[in-house]
């Protein structure tokens, strides 16, 4: 042992001697070449070591590194081997730089093929444990260069028995690894080395669980460089990632399923907190087609799917037209708009079409996704034929892009121009009252092909939503009356506006809604039964419009003078009220007697020959659905109930004093500054304005005389020119901290006194739906009125 090392101690300073040189003649070289080869067995690693901080050219380096790969051959003890598998393992985590770490690989890889069992007692199970758990040194265990070592080894190792219990231990690991959320060149290593060796990818539930969490992970995956060569790094790792699930897939059918559930469940989400990335559009290219026809059906009829999950849901897949290299985008989205017009869901295809038409135009600008978004396009504009709404927003644009496309020089860009004014011609003959709008449209495409006429009204009326058809929805979707949209209109009683339009939202709240068809009222004579009948109706009928005379008549306000206007807020806190009072004394009657089930038979009904309940036949409802305990809330309360938290802080001792309220409505204020609140603001002589009274808040649409309310015959206050104010602001000036001072001082306990107080309020539970009520009136103090704001 002593004169092992004498012979490590001579040979380490024969190393700092000639690497301290700055150059080795061919002698030398000769010289240093055979006492390296003489004494490799015993001290190489330190040889190794020494050589790679030398401060020599990479030639020499190189020259010595090949002498020591090439002794590999010769016969090594245990210790020696493990000291330079640890060396060649540090070179290649720790390297200062890629030579390095070159040089730890072709070493490492030379002495393991000649010394499998020795390298095999190294790379270990838990060696590799560790690595994937703990990291190397300050390495992270999330560094890619891991992940690219554990590869490596495995390589080395395929054919050694032990290899199969770190296949296994992997496959744990890999598993919380995902669940963990890694950055894309971690998961684009991982990648790499479980398509190389499948043997390491979790089976069964492991498996599906294992593309879940994938799948969960790619939605993580945001890019924020606008460098070229970060976007096609980035979009090169997501494909690897991507490509993977694909292979699982393939090898593995019920992954496939789960996979796209985990898909539409991250699309859907409505939390503000979180927005999935654009990257999970490198997963559509890899789903089979065949597959639409099943998953479009699930998310459609499913009644579990909300609509704002299902708008959200549409939108994000919207999105992914800006994905490069996604194939069969634009037939998923298509499919899904299909989907919801042939289950009438008009709301959403309405909101989307509005909120994403300009989103998907500005998408033809880019060569490489143009001819998808063109199919979305499209088809979004020739099924929105009741209003011109959607087409109007894209006009402006219309004639710099067909400039754009006649000189880009692109050789698919003459062809793309010509199907793009097709559909430009037939949007115009659709909406052909607005000549303002077109003439610049229709100089610029003058030369360019004109469908006729035929054409055009075919294209339009296979377009429709209404001609949408779907193999896995039956029942006539439209019959003459109906409007575009699927929806039936609400006869105006006289001055009924307020009734109808909270009718028509009540209505249209689709969770609401299934809820009130779904309750068992049979026999009973309630509200909530009248609102039951309506909804089946509304729901059903083929007519173009509905008098409500029997529900006006059961939930009309005892003080609403028939024919006269009245206050749409008003109306529907009463008619909230009344409902839950209702379902609140059945709860009361029902705990006394057990609960007999009477489902209701609708196999026999036919949807179409419904009459109005008005005539006599009782409309069925929907069965109901196995509801979870509700602690004994009403409809009303989990619908539109929340909770209000009111703070008051005595700005003497800091005393705060809490409670908590519930509440059905918030109701905005306008803040000061946005208002006068000091009386009617001058007019000029013939500038006396007329109010338009809307029928969504006063219940008409008559004329009023200039400087009348409606409802009262006190002075209206108009809006002073100043930014317009949104919702959100509203909302935050009602949320907004308010001073309790002089007469409105605070009587604080804890000081035994009235003191100056802060009050805040908080929505710590929100509602299902929330309603904010506009306070149109302010109190005048100076003349004793109330005082009613109205823009000019």
């Amino acid at each position: 042992m002593k004169r092992l090392r004498s012979v490590s101690r001579a040979a380490g300073s024969l190393a700092k001697v000639s690497f301290g040189t700055r150059a080795l003649s061919p002698l030398m070289l000769s010289g240093w070449t055979l006492l390296t080869c003489s004494i490799l067995t015993v001290i190489m690693d330190k040889i190794l070591e020494g050589l790679v901080s030398s401060d020599h050219s990479v030639l020499v380096k190189r020259a010595i590194v090949k002498k020591v790969v090439e002794a590999a051959e010769k016969e090594v003890n245990e210790e020696q081997c493990r000291a330079l598998f640890t060396l060649t393992t540090r070179l290649i985590l720790l390297g200062e730089d890629a030579f390095q770490k070159q040089i730890g690989f072709q070493v490492l890889e030379a002495y393991a093929r000649y010394h499998r069992p020795e390298f095999e007692c190294f790379f270990s199970k838990d060696f590799v444990l560790g690595l994937l758990q703990q990291g190397y040194g300050p390495l992270s265990n999330r560094d890619p260069i891991i992940i690219e070592h554990i590869h490596c080894c495995l390589r080395l190792l395929i054919s050694c028995p032990s290899v199969l219990e770190i296949f296994s231990m992997i496959q744990v690991e890999v598993l919380r690894m995902v669940c963990e959320r890694p950055e894309p060149t971690v998961c684009a290593r991982l990648s790499t080395m479980l398509s190389d060796f499948v043997q390491c990818i979790p089976r069964d539930k492991s498996g599906v669980l294992f593309c879940q969490q994938l799948v969960r992970t790619i939605s993580y995956f945001h890019c924020f460089s606008s460098q070229e060569r970060e976007l096609r790094e980035y979009v090169g790792q997501v494909t690897k990632v991507s490509t993977l699930l694909q292979n699982i897939w393939k090898a593995d059918p019920a992954t496939l399923l789960p996979s796209l559930q985990e898909v539409f469940s991250i699309i859907s989400s409505t939390d503000p907190s979180f927005e999935p990335a654009i990257a999970l559009a490198s997963l559509v290219q890899h789903i089979p087609v065949q597959m639409i026809t099943v998953l479009i059906k699930s998310l459609t009829t499913d009644q579990n799917v909300k609509d704002a999950s299902m708008t959200k849901a549409l939108c994000r897949m919207i999105d992914w037209l800006s994905w490069p290299l996604a194939n069969h985008v634009d037939t998923w989205v298509i499919a899904l708009l299909k989907g919801l017009a042939a289950v009438q869901k008009f709301t959403i295809l309405i909101d989307v079409t509005l909120l994403k038409i300009e989103l998907v135009f500005s998408r033809l600008w880019y060569p490489i996704v143009r001819q998808g978004a063109l199919t979305v396009l499209s088809h979004m504009l020739l099924s929105f034929q009741h209003s011109p709404e959607a087409f109007h927003l894209v006009v402006p644009h219309v004639v710099h892009l067909v400039q754009s496309l006649r000189t880009d020089g692109l050789p698919t860009s003459k062809a793309f121009l010509v199907q793009f004014t097709e559909l430009i011609h037939c949007m115009m003959y659709q909406y052909s009252g607005f000549p303002d709008l077109y003439d610049h449209i229709l100089e610029a495409i003058k030369d360019l092909p004109n469908p006729g006429e035929e054409k055009i009204k075919l294209v339009l009326n296979q377009s429709a939503w209404t001609s949408q058809s779907n193999s896995f929805v039956s029942g006539l979707l439209k019959q003459a009356g109906k409007s575009e949209t699927g929806k039936t209109g609400l006869v105006n009683l006289g001055n009924t506006c307020f009734m109808n339009s909270i009718i028509q939202t009540l209505f249209m709240a689709t969770d609401f809604r299934r809820q009130v068809l779904s309750l068992h009222l049979n026999g009973s004579n309630t509200v909530m039964k009248k609102l039951q009948l309506l909804f089946a109706f509304l729901a059903h009928t083929q007519r173009a419009a509905y008098a409500p005379r029997n529900f006006l008549e059961v939930s009309r306000p005892p003080w609403f003078n028939m024919g006269s206007q009245q206050d749409c807020s008003e109306y529907l806190r009463f008619l909230l009220d009344r409902l839950h009072e209702e379902e609140r004394t059945i709860q009361v009657l029902e705990s006394a007697k057990p609960k007999v089930a009477s489902p209701v038979d609708t196999s026999s009904k036919d949807p179409t020959d419904l009459t109005s309940p008005e005539e006599g036949e009782e409309l069925p409802s929907a069965p109901a659905d196995t509801k979870p305990e509700n602690d004994g809330k009403t409809l009303i309360e989990r619908m539109f109930g929340g909770k209000l938290v009111t703070g008051i802080r005595c700005t003497q001792c800091n005393c705060i004093s809490e409670k908590e309220e519930p509440f059905s409505d918030l109701p905005l204020a306008f803040c000061p500054s946005a208002t006068s609140l000091n009386g009617p603001q001058p007019f000029g002589p013939q500038e006396e304005p007329k109010v338009l009274c809307q029928g969504s808040v006063n219940g008409g649409s008559e004329i009023l005389e200039p400087g009348k309310s409606p409802a009262s015959n006190v002075p209206l206050t108009p809006v002073t020119n100043e930014p317009p104010l949104s919702v959100p602001d509203l909302v935050n000036y009602f949320l907004a901290p308010e001073t309790l001072d002089e007469d409105n001082a605070y009587f604080c306990e804890k000081c035994s006194s009235l003191q100056r107080a802060e009050k805040t309020l908080k929505v710590v539970s929100a509602p299902e739906y929330l309603i904010l009520t506009l306070l149109r009136f302010s109190y005048d103090a100076k003349c004793h009125v109330r005082r009613r704001f109205w823009k000019t």
